[in-house]
Formats: C-alpha cells, sequence, structure tokens
C-alpha cells in the first residue's frame, strides 16, 4: 500500500505458521527518519537570547490528537443528559452507532456502542484507563448474540468529568477487544472539598414507554496536604416498555409480537482514597460496587415464547453485580513519566435459566436461578521517556500488560448430547464432551500478557511521526504482533494531514473456545449445505473450539483537518478495515457424531475463523462559530462497506450514514440553548441467515428518520443548576418488526417524544 509515498508491506504472525513477510512498522519510520534530516536546524542563538525548550508529548497524548479521536466533556452532559446509560451520548460521535452484537436481528433492543462498523465485540470500554469486561459474563449464542447491555451503564453521567472515543489504529494500542476502538470514561476528581447532589427525571409522552428517574450524590476534595478523598453514590431507575408496544408493527401475526426494551435499576457505589506523599507520587486507592437489576419486558432469542416467560414479565429475570478493587501509581522521575495499575473485577451473572437448544435458545424457561462469576485480573505498567537521538526530539514510551480471565460457569454448559428419534432420547457421543452436562467442568479460564513501544518523533516542526510495537502472547493461539504507525504533518497553521495504519485484534472468548459449551438444534436451525444423509436427520451440534485464532484486522485512516484562531473547524477522514479470522459458528460439517451404540445421530460444527471481511467509510467534523453567543457544530458518518466477504451480509445493522447536528446559543451568561437533531439514513438488512445461511424471507430496510431535540442549563446561581428539555421533538417513533432476520432490520425500538428535568445542587 501507499503512505507517504513509501511503499510497503507488513504481514502478522499468525499461529502455526512463520511469517517471513512481516515487516515491523517501526523499521519504516526509521526509513523516514534517515531521509528527513534533523529537526529544525535554526542558527546559533546569542548569550542574550531566550532559548526556547522543545517539548515533545507521549505518544498517547498524540494518538489522542489523531483523526478518529473525540471527545465529550462534562459540560457536554449537563446540555444533553442521557437517561440511563451513557451508550446515548456516545452515540453522537462521529463513527458510532447502536447495534446489538450481530447483524442477525436477535436481542435487537440490547444495543451497544459499534465503532466503525466493527460490532460492539471489537469496542473496548475502559473506565479511568482500565478494561471493563463484565460483558463477557454473559453466554454468547450460536448467531454471536448476548443478552448484555453492554457495558457503559457502570457510571452515572454526573461522575464523569469526560468520554475519550478513540476509533481506528490510535485504538490499537490498547490491546485485544479495540479493533473497532475504545471508550474511555474517565471519572472526576474534586479539586477542593465539597460536594453535588443531583436529580433527574424523565417521563415519555407515550405511557407505554418505561420512564427514568435518578438521584445522586458526590463528595470529593483534600482532606490533608498529602490525602484526597472521592465518594459517589447514585440511584437509577427505567422502567421497561409494556409487554404489547410492538403489537400493531409486528410482521408475523401467528407468532408472539416481539418485545420492547427492557428495564434497568442502577446502583452505584465508588469510593476513591488518593494519597500524595510527595510531588512526585500520587497512590490511588479505588473501589467499587453497581448492581443492575433488569425489569422484564418479554424478549426472547427466537420466537418461541414458554409460559414460564410470559409469567416473569415485569419481575427482575436477571441480576448483573460488579465490583472492583484497584490500586494506581503515578509517578514523575528525572528521566520519565510512569502510571502503573492492577486491578481485580469481579462479576456475578444472575439469571433465570433459559432453553439452550432448538427453538427455545435463549428464553426463559424456569423458575431456578443460576449464577455465572467472572473474575478478571488487570494490570498494565507504562513509562514514557523523552530523549534526543539523532538529534530528533522524541518521547520513547514502554509498556506491559498483563489480563487473566477466569470463569466458573455450570449455567451455560447444561446441555446434554441426547437425540430424541421415534420417541426415545439417544445419548450423542462427541469425543471429549461428556453426555451429561452436569458433568462437564464449568471452570474455563485464559490469560494473556503483552509488552508493547511506541515513539513520538518530532521529525521537524511540522512532521510528527509515531511507530509502534506490540507483543502478545495468549495461552490459547500463542504470539500476536501488532505494529502501528501514526503520522502528523502541518501543512499550514491552520492546515494538517493525519494519517495512520495499525494491526489489531481480538482474542477468542471463553464461550468460544470452550469445547464444553454445546449447542443442540434439535433438527431446526442447522445450515443449508449440511449432508443431511450422513446424520439421519437428527440435528446438529456446536461445540467451542480451543485451537481457534485471535480475530485480525489492518486499521488504515488518511485524514484533512482546518483549525484557526477564529474558532472554525472542519474535517474529513476516509477509514478502511481488513478484518480477518472473524471468529462465527461454524457452516462447515466437522463430521457425524454417532450415540451409544454406533449409529450416526448428528451432524458436529465448531466455531471457526471465516477468512475474511471489510470495513471502510468516511467521517466528518464541520464547527462554526456564528458569533459570540452562537455555536453550530456536525459531525457525519458515511459508511463506504461492511461486508463478510464469505456471504456478503453486513457485520452489524448500522445505517448507510448518519447526521449529528446542534446549535449552541449562549442567551445569558447563566443560561444555555441548544437544539440538536440526528439523521439516520437506511440501514440495509441481511439477506442471509446468520445461523443456517438461508435465504432471509423478509430482508425489509430500516427507512431513514430524524429525531430532533430541544434542550436547555439555566444556572440559577452559584450553587443550584437547572436544566431540561424534550427529546424526540416531533415524536417520531419506530417499532420493532420482530427478534430477528424475519423483520429484516426492523429489530429494534426508537422511542417517541419525551420530556426530562434535572436538578443539581454544588456546595
Amino acid at each position: 500500500m501507499q503512505f507517504g509515498g513509501a511503499t510497503f508491506g507488513i504481514v502478522g504472525a499468525r499461529k502455526g505458521r512463520r511469517n517471513p513477510n512481516l515487516l515491523l512498522t517501526t523499521a519504516l519510520g526509521s526509513i523516514l527518519l534517515l531521509h528527513s534530516g534533523p529537526a529544525g536546524a535554526q542558527d546559533q542563538s546569542s548569550e542574550d537570547e531566550a532559548v526556547l525548550e522543545t517539548i515533545v508529548i507521549s505518544a498517547e497524548q498524540q494518538l489522542k490528537q489523531a483523526s478518529g479521536v473525540s471527545t465529550i466533556t462534562s459540560e457536554d452532559l449537563q446540555k444533553t443528559p442521557p437517561a440511563n446509560d451513557l451508550s446515548e451520548i456516545i452515540r453522537k460521535m462521529p463513527g458510532v452507532n447502536l447495534t446489538g452484537t450481530t447483524a442477525s436481528g436477535q436481542r435487537g433492543n440490547q444495543r451497544q456502542i459499534d465503532l466503525r462498523g466493527m460490532g460492539p465485540e471489537n469496542t473496548l470500554i475502559l473506565i479511568d484507563g482500565k478494561p471493563v469486561l463484565s460483558r463477557n459474563s454473559v453466554r454468547m449464542g450460536r448467531a454471536g448474540e448476548r443478552d448484555s447491555r453492554g457495558d457503559t451503564n457502570w457510571v452515572p453521567p454526573e461522575a464523569v468529568e469526560r468520554i475519550e472515543v478513540i476509533r481506528g489504529p490510535a485504538a490499537a494500542r490498547y490491546g485485544s477487544g479495540a479493533a473497532g476502538g475504545v471508550v474511555n470514561i474517565i471519572t472526576k476528581r474534586p479539586d477542593k472539598l465539597g460536594g453535588t447532589v443531583s436529580t433527574y427525571l424523565n417521563v415519555p409522552q407515550h405511557s407505554e414507554e418505561g420512564a427514568t428517574k435518578r438521584g445522586s450524590i458526590l463528595l470529593g476534595g483534600p482532606i490533608s496536604e498529602t490525602m484526597s478523598f472521592r465518594l459517589l453514590g447514585s440511584y437509577n431507575k427505567t422502567d421497561a416498555d409494556d409487554a404489547d408496544i410492538n403489537t400493531d408493527a409486528h410482521i408475523d401475526p401467528a407468532s408472539p409480537a416481539p418485545a420492547g426494551r427492557e428495564g434497568v435499576v442502577n446502583k452505584d457505589v465508588r469510593a476513591l482514597l488518593s494519597l500524595e506523599p510527595s510531588a512526585d507520587h500520587v497512590i490511588d486507592l479505588e473501589a467499587a460496587y453497581s448492581r443492575q437489576n433488569n425489569i422484564f419486558a418479554g424478549d426472547r432469542q427466537l420466537t418461541e415464547t414458554p409460559d414460564a416467560l410470559l409469567d416473569v414479565i415485569g419481575d427482575t429475570t436477571n441480576r448483573m453485580q460488579r465490583g472492583t478493587l484497584s490500586a494506581t501509581h503515578r509517578g514523575t522521575y528525572d528521566f520519565a513519566d510512569s502510571v502503573s495499575y492492577i486491578q481485580w473485577e469481579r462479576t456475578l451473572n444472575e439469571r433465570l435459566l433459559e432453553g439452550l437448544a432448538g427453538s427455545s435458545e435463549g428464553a426463559i424457561n424456569t423458575d431456578e436461578w443460576a449464577k455465572i462469576r467472572l473474575d478478571n485480573v488487570t494490570a498494565k505498567s507504562e513509562w514514557d521517556v523523552p530523549l534526543t537521538l539523532g538529534g530528533l526530539d522524541q518521547t520513547l514510551t514502554l509498556g506491559a500488560e498483563f489480563r487473566g480471565e477466569w470463569m466458573e460457569d455450570g449455567a451455560s454448559l447444561r446441555q446434554a448430547t441426547n437425540v430424541s428419534s421415534g420417541g426415545t432420547s439417544t445419548p450423542v457421543v462427541i469425543p471429549g464432551v461428556p453426555i451429561d452436562g452436569a458433568d462437564r467442568d464449568p471452570n474455563s479460564n485464559a490469560w494473556m500478557g503483552g509488552l508493547y513501544l511506541e515513539n513520538n518523533i518530532l521529525v521537524t516542526d511540522r512532521l510528527t511521526l509515531t511507530p509502534g510495537l506490540r507483543f502478545d502472547y495468549h495461552d490459547s493461539f500463542g504470539a500476536n504482533w501488532s505494529p502501528s504507525l501514526n503520522a502528523s504533518y502541518e501543512v499550514t497553521d491552520e492546515v494538517t494531514i493525519k494519517a495512520g495504519v495499525a494491526r489489531a485484534f481480538k482474542a477468542p472468548n471463553l464461550y468460544q473456545l470452550n469445547p464444553n459449551y454445546v449447542y443442540y438444534t434439535m433438527g431446526n436451525g442447522c445450515p443449508i449445505d449440511y449432508t443431511n444423509t450422513i446424520t439421519g436427520g437428527n440435528g446438529c451440534f456446536v461445540i467451542g473450539n480451543p485451537d481457534l485464532d485471535a480475530e485480525t484486522s489492518w486499521n488504515k485512516e488518511i485524514g484533512i483537518n482546518y483549525s484557526d484562531d477564529a474558532g472554525w473547524n472542519a474535517g474529513i477522514t476516509y477509514f478502511h478495515n481488513d478484518y480477518s479470522d472473524r471468529i462465527s459458528a461454524g457452516m462447515v460439517p466437522e463430521g457425524a457424531v454417532g450415540a451409544v451404540t454406533g449409529t450416526r445421530f448428528g451432524t458436529l460444527f465448531r466455531w471457526e475463523n471465516v477468512p475474511e471481511a471489510v470495513v471502510s467509510g468516511l467521517e466528518g467534523n464541520f464547527s462554526v462559530p456564528i458569533n459570540d453567543a452562537l455555536t453550530w457544530n456536525t459531525n457525519a458518518t458515511y459508511m463506504l462497506e461492511s461486508e463478510n466477504k464469505q456471504n456478503g451480509q453486513p457485520l452489524s445493522l448500522v445505517p448507510d450514514y448518519t447526521i449529528n447536528t446542534w446549535l449552541d446559543w449562549q442567551a445569558r451568561e447563566d443560561l444555555l440553548l441548544t437544539v440538536s437533531a440526528t439523521h439516520y439514513g437506511e440501514t440495509p438488512s441481511p439477506t442471509v441467515t446468520a445461523t443456517t445461511g438461508g435465504t432471509v424471507e423478509n430482508p425489509e430496510a430500516r427507512d431513514p428518520y430524524t429525531l430532533v431535540n430541544l434542550g436547555f442549563k439555566y444556572d440559577i446561581n452559584e450553587t443550584f443548576r437547572l436544566n431540561g428539555g424534550v427529546n424526540n421533538v416531533f415524536d417520531k417513533r419506530v417499532l420493532r418488526e420482530g427478534n430477528g432476520n424475519a423483520a429484516g432490520a426492523n429489530t429494534y425500538n426508537e422511542p417517541g417524544r419525551t420530556f426530562y428535568v434535572g436538578l443539581s445542587a454544588t456546595f
């Protein structure tokens, strides 16, 4: 490929084969340096002239100025507060949408952050730079879906200082799970002793849609010269939609109507003690506990509706508890700056048992509860070392990271390998897999360690290069190399060109790796191309595969940006991701499985790496300071391509294009008025089902629609602040037509007109 006039090729290493073509991107940086010469050569200054010291920022700081980076501030959250989940405002950044975890349309209302069309599973969520991995405790269905709300709802909006949304090559430095990008939620650290009490109420115009109420208190500040603290408590409840909200829109009256949005009750407590024994060292000790109870709205994975499911509508059917303990050290030394942390994260996923086979998969069918426990230990140490090498000022970043995960899950492994034929149940033998789920080991684990280096090099006063290299070793798939190169060139004082290329990866999850995780179709939903004659038509088994490779992608982007002293800002970025070894449930049989008697009774499939996918598009932004009181901001995303090359299907359900625009009017010093709108283009539907490879019966696209919002923020005095407004002013409701591909892309609800008000007091 061409980059800055130089031609180069990089091929990542994969388990089980050597790659003689591996050319590390760092080498490209070295070649460019040799041809660029020393930076900023100037005449020697006289003794009475002041010499300005050159300051080179770290690679992380440089990458956060890349084209694919957006920041949401606490002021933005005050202007347009989310009702329950931070994803409601993150979705308005360029390159961002909300989607289910797959394009299957199953669990359609469980939408999560999707960056650049790579899907929620390729978005890494961080809180204060530390990974949030709770959703990995939720069983992954055969189509890749999870009954999960994601991991952006563990911090209430009032506790957020800012949110960094990092997309594309800049995100590759964060390791596994960041192929689409990173969302880093950074919490507030009060600089003076005080507190804030906040309340929020959201009331929908349509009574069948769920309302929200929230209250939170944040206390903190210094308690001595060397010690400060922060305490947070929050309660947030969003009611579920009525069970029959989608009845009129349902395309198949013969089956139950799809469920609306489920409700959720959040309870959050966070405590931070910060010690500063000297000006050069800060130690943070933090503990957090959150509990999310759902309010069931009747959702299920497929179409069957057992009586047990109907009986619990309006009740709690799953509880997610997340607790963390962490210690962080920030150090300043004569030769370097450092940040190091260790965190233990425990998630308890408690839920009513669901069906695991056939048409009842994912539907509650009992009043028995089960618990899945997931423990994650993450540790990281990063050092920024300023230096001058070859006459060039630079900052070298060296880092090491560890992630370990341990899961105890007897709930998802219960599916027995029994086949019903002729009114009798016959045990089926799968080599290495106990016939009875109760005999399988409920424990699974994996660990991964990584080393990385990046170098932010000031080549000239206008050209900055940031080459990088990351090496990870996973105890299952082995080694993975992730080279990267980012560049920034100031054409003029106003115009900057930025470009980057990086290899990103995602490790298989514990469900995909575990051969004891069994799904049985019960004769329904086998891939259409499997050989039925060798099995007698008794159905298919899908099991985990410990031999999976990591998913990988080459992420590339190039953008140009204009910014001047008057406040005008505009830019456009092209991105292209080549996605390889994507993991999905197998469509190619591995052979027949037999009964204890030796008779062939089923066909065996495993999770597998599929060859290739591609995602590409454009992101744009435009900011205009109309006058001292009016500012107009717009961003847009246009998807050029999102395709699984194996079957030509989209990777996730995202619109062809999205436009976000808002106008801020500072009517008075104490009053800010905001009008905003989001327009979603057509969302294409899959034409092939995710599980069988068959033709979708109703491949209907979701039509374009526009949401308009009005809001205000009024500072009553130095203590009290009032905000309020109307979301979806023109009451553009979009109802869910089905809970799978039978509804095309119309698989989620967009709520109607809603009124909100919030009041906070700072003391």
